[in-house]
């Protein structure tokens, strides 16, 4: 996989983020990289990189995240394996960036030596299925709070409409438009559109840049 050195999802409650930081690890792993996924979503205890542990172990990934995950804390010191994702350069690095602007404080300790570094893809999951971003114009609103919050430039989207399990092709299909007017509002290109692997065959082929999900228990 072409993949930047740091690779950061930034997203609102539901987008969806956490499920495709982690798919997005595993498929760099598959790919022969030294991978670390770091969980730096404070905000959301309900759905954790986590509830993925035994996966990512099984494929080599290292996980990292915070002892404050769930907590009331808006600026939590980090743990001090969390700095290894700047640090250490042999690794490729996933970062899950909490769940709106909050959550997005916590990764402004690691925003310089990402900043000095300069080998990053920020990418923002939207989700018009979710509120607060069903129209594009309140998703702008959404993105601009969180990059503000966490210092890093956004640098791409990621389409990932989705209602769950019950997501249908249509559903996908649909939400195009609206990937596509967000980019254009923002001048942010849509590096995917995600879709779980049973949607998959039905959209290959209709979709540019399609990335295909295996669904973690919870839902974000």
């Amino acid at each position: 996989m072409d993949a930047k050195r740091i690779t950061l999802f930034v997203g609102h409650y539901g987008s969806g983020k956490t499920n495709i930081a982690v798919n997005y690890a595993l498929r760099l792993a598959e790919a022969g990289r030294r991978v670390a996924l770091a969980d730096l979503d404070i905000v959301n205890p309900y759905f954790r990189s986590k509830d993925s542990l035994d996966d990512l172990t099984a494929a080599g990934v290292r996980l990292i995240a915070s002892p404050y995950a769930g907590s009331n804390l808006d600026l939590p010191a980090l743990p001090q394996e969390m700095y290894a994702v700047t640090d250490d350069k042999t690794l490729s690095a996933i970062l899950d960036v909490g769940g709106d602007d909050r959550g997005a404080l916590a990764l402004g300790r690691l925003t310089p030596a990402i900043l000095e570094e300069n080998d990053f893809e920020c990418l923002a999951v939207i989700n018009r299925y979710r509120p607060l971003t069903g129209t594009p114009e309140e998703t702008v609103g959404v993105l601009r709070e969180i990059e503000g919050a966490g210092g890093v430039p956004i640098t791409g989207l990621v389409n990932n409409s989705n209602l769950g399990r019950e997501t249908t092709p249509d559903d996908v299909l649909s939400s195009v438009a609206y990937a596509e007017e967000v980019s254009r509002l923002t001048g942010l290109p849509v590096r995917m559109t995600t879709v779980e692997w049973g949607v998959y065959p039905l959209l290959s082929g209709k979709i540019p840049d399609l990335f295909p999900l295996d669904l973690q228990k919870k839902i974000e």
